[in-house]
């Protein structure tokens, strides 16, 4: 029997090694690109003619733009977690003011299993969360460009690519360079490439690069047909609670609009650039053939729609955003296709892993989307939860989304105001103009969608860790809970831990990077 078992654990292990042993030539090198704060409308290729931004218009040509694309919590820290690791925000236990990722959290996620694979992982930009007792986890990847909270866009003040900075002195150019130093390396290693770069721009305070000053100096910009505080009154006055609703003004889109989009829409152009800078690269070093690009954001951004700034809010401009994916190997390459297929942020990891030929772990929520690439008329999925959980208690709230119908349930009630629901067509009404949860007529969508939005919620209780406050939602969310039986005095607190120095560090850092989120 002991020989038997020695035999197995040596026949797993040579064809692990084996495994490990293949060269780049064998499997993709696989290239992750996500901007922060970048609505779809910041991008040529869905529709808005007054951007320039021709590399991102050049993928989406080669490869496969996705219509329905959605992150699964929009705000840095939570949204992060869900691409590293696949899973809703109520299984990473991950986000300013719950707290830290776990380190067995981690340990599924895509960058260390690719590792583990044999690829060279490389990381730079923000990286927007801290594991505990490992921080920013700079030993789980090859080469390392990344930095702690929001990061700067002087590049000489982000320590990983100081030796950037005299070149590239504002950084959003300075990742592009540290992605072509990594295309190199892993060339002369002769290994896969899994290269993770997330910009810090366009996110506020808004810092554009000079050099670009010129692009939409002047410029003129055309207001989307939902802009402004008329277009926003059918919404819930539980989502006027938050930092969103004041910052239509505060951040001037209803006084300087096209200065405001001019500042948010020149950042994004230097993306654009840094994006071009690494495919030249990859043409350069002769992978372009075996590599994909992915290219997303972290989250939208509302930029003045229905009279609301920022992100955070279940509405398409804050939680639907661009994503287009080139795989040069699949059928699709080059016809200029488009994919309306409902698709999440948790779906990144176990596509990379799927196409990087990785078991994808059972934990992961997400699903691979290959078979999209393969045909982007299929489906991979007939609804997704979207959540909010930051910010002021009457914000925050589960959404459920289906490629036709978006369903929230705000819970939140108080002598101002009641619980209420939100029914928005998307494909009839894609700028969220009328609000059909009390029309009649719409009756039947209304009980699927909270059919749908009971099923996630029963999920969301079988399934939210055990730690970071996120077990008190399963109840908070229940439709069928009276409010005034759930108001946040009654909510179980969260469970103390030792006042350790180490972790009043961690806290201040963590309401530090809060406040800044946004």
């Amino acid at each position: 029997m002991k020989i038997m078992l020695s035999r197995l654990v040596v026949f797993t292990l040579a064809t692990y090694l084996s495994a490990v042993s293949l060269n780049a030539a064998d499997r993709p090198n696989i290239i992750y690109l996500m901007a922060d704060d970048q609505n779809t409308l910041s991008v040529g290729c869905y529709g808005n003619p007054d951007v320039k931004t021709p590399h991102m218009d050049q993928l989406a040509r080669d490869g496969i733009v996705f219509d329905h694309h959605y992150n699964t919590t929009s705000i840095c820290m939570a949204s992060r977690s869900n691409v590293f690791t696949g899973m809703y925000e109520y299984k990473t236990g991950t986000n300013f003011t719950h707290g830290d990722m776990k380190p067995e959290v981690w340990q599924k996620s895509y960058p260390v299993l690719m590792r583990e694979a044999g690829y060279m992982t490389a990381f730079a930009g923000k990286f927007g969360l801290v594991v505990e007792g490992r921080g920013l986890c700079e030993d789980d990847f090859d080469l390392w460009g990344g930095g702690p909270g929001q990061t700067a866009y002087a590049t000489a003040q982000n320590k990983s690519m100081a030796k950037y900075a005299e070149k590239y002195p504002h950084s959003t150019l300075s990742y592009g360079a540290f992605g072509q130093d990594a295309i190199r390396e892993a060339v002369k290693q002769d290994k896969p490439l899994c290269l993770s770069i997330s910009f810090k721009a366009p996110h506020k305070p808004a810092n554009p690069d000079p050099q670009f000053d010129e692009i939409y100096a002047g410029k003129k910009f055309t207001k989307p047909a939902n802009f402004g505080r008329q277009a926003g009154e059918h919404f819930s006055p539980q989502s006027k609670q938050g930092r969103q609703y004041p910052r239509f003004s505060e951040w001037k889109y209803d006084t300087d609009y096209d200065g405001e989009m001019a500042k948010y829409y020149q950042q994004i152009y230097a993306i654009d650039v840094a994006v071009g800078m690494i495919r030249d690269e990859v043409k350069s070093q002769g992978i372009a053939d075996n590599t994909v690009i992915i290219y997303t954001s972290d989250n939208g951004y509302i930029c003045g729609a229905h009279g609301y700034g920022s992100k955070v809010l279940p509405m398409e401009e804050s939680s639907r955003v661009p994503m287009m994916i080139y795989d040069p190997r699949s059928p699709t390459a080059g016809k200029q296709m488009r994919c309306a297929a409902l698709t999440g942020n948790i779906d990144f990891a176990p596509t990379m892993l799927e196409l990087a030929g990785l078991p994808v772990p059972e934990n992961m929520d997400g699903v691979s989307l290959s078979p999209l690439l393969q045909d982007p008329k299929s489906d991979v999925r007939e609804e997704l939860a979207f959540m909010n959980l930051y910010g002021p208690e009457a914000t925050r709230s589960l959404t459920v989304i289906t490629k036709d119908l978006k369903y929230t349930y705000w819970w939140f009630g108080n002598s101002e105001m009641e619980p209420t629901e939100e029914l928005f067509h998307l494909t009839r009404d894609p700028m969220e103009m009328t609000n059909l949860a009390s029309n009649p007529e719409a009756a039947p969508m209304l009980e699927k969608m909270r059919r749908k939005y009971d099923s996630q919620l029963g999920h969301w209780k079988q399934h939210a860790v055990p730690y970071n406050n996120y077990e008190k939602y399963g109840e908070l969310f229940d439709r069928d809970i009276p409010w005034d039986t759930k108001l946040t005095t009654k909510a179980k607190p969260a469970k103390k831990q030792p006042a350790k120095e180490a972790k009043k560090i961690r806290q201040m850092q963590r309401r530090k990077n809060a406040k800044a989120a946004e």
